[in-house]
C-alpha cells in the first residue's frame, strides 16, 4: 500500500520531497487497525501544485489522488501537503521570553 500511495502522489503532484509513513504500529487496537498494518499512515508532500491554494484544497487533492486506497483499506491519512518555499511547522522556532 505505501508503494501504491508513493506511485499515485508521484504521478499526480510531482512533488520535490514525499515522505510516506506507515504510522500503522502506533494505532495497534484501535479502530480500522489489522494485522500486517498498511491502515495508518502519514503523508508529507512539497509540490508546486500546492501552490496559491488552501489547506482544505491541498487535502482535497491528495484524498482525490488516493481515492481507491481511502475505500480499500487506508483507515487513516495524516497529510503535510507544502507548496515550495513555505516554512515547515515542525522545523518552526519560538522565541525567547522578553525580559
Amino acid at each position: 500500500m505505501r508503494q501504491i500511495i508513493t506511485e499515485k502522489l508521484t504521478r499526480t503532484f510531482s512533488p520535490e520531497t514525499l515522505e510516506v509513513i506507515d504510522e500503522s504500529e502506533r494505532h495497534r487496537g484501535h479502530g480500522g487497525w489489522r494485522e500486517g498494518g498498511e491502515t495508518h499512515f502519514r503523508v508529507r508532500i512539497v509540490a508546486e501544485a500546492f501552490a496559491g491554494k488552501s489547506r482544505l484544497d491541498r487535502h482535497r487533492a491528495i484524498n482525490a489522488c488516493l481515492d481507491d486506497e481511502l475505500k480499500g483499506g487506508v483507515h487513516a491519512l495524516a497529510v503535510e501537503a507544502r507548496a515550495p518555499g513555505e516554512a515547515d511547522p515542525r522545523q518552526a522556532s519560538v522565541s525567547p521570553p522578553k525580559d
